[in-house]
């Protein structure tokens, strides 16, 4: 891809990540080029739907927290913790999204591993319980997505989640 055609994919994608985010799915496109700075054209050639580049923001997002993962490797609790306020953090972005478009498997599976390593790591250091699994935590995660669509607060959803997570030995 030419220098300027990357420049250009990328002004589309920002410009799609804070639109989405404040106005949801509904979007035109043209609004969209219209704030990267491009023309609709421009848009059409990179990304050939609307699906399309809402598909490529959202695996950009977890493509970016899956590489966040070991933010704070010396902490196995505060990684653990940091990685689920993020997943709470893109679920309330995408709160007005449809929940049709969803990231490919591949990249799932990379998510769930990176979450399913760092619960482990807190595991081991005694900081979480013992008795909760990775595929607990993405349904957990997922009962959360759904509630946001029903109005609950993230942030207070988020804290009972944590405050659950915690180990009651001390480490």
């Amino acid at each position: 891809m030419r220098a300027d055609a990357a420049r250009n994919r990328e002004k589309v994608l920002e410009a799609a990540r804070e639109l989405f985010a404040t106005q949801g799915f509904d979007v035109p496109l043209d609004e969209i080029a219209g704030k990267a700075g491009v023309g609709p054209g421009t848009v059409y050639r990179h990304f050939p739907t609307k699906q399309a580049l809402f598909q490529a923001v959202t695996e950009t997002r977890v493509s970016a927290m899956i590489a966040s993962a070991d933010e704070h490797a010396d902490d196995p609790r505060q990684a653990l913790f940091a990685f689920l306020t993020k997943m709470a953090d893109e679920a309330a972005v995408k709160r007005d999204m449809s929940d049709a478009i969803t990231v490919s498997p591949d990249l799932r599976k990379s998510l769930h591993k990176a979450l399913g390593g760092l619960l482990h790591r807190a595991q081991e250091a005694g900081t979480v319980r013992a008795d909760v699994t990775a595929t607990d935590l993405v349904v957990l995660m997922k009962g959360m997505l759904q509630s946001m669509h029903e109005g609950a607060n993230p942030a207070v959803l988020l804290e009972i989640v944590l405050k659950g997570l915690q180990s009651s030995r001390k480490p």
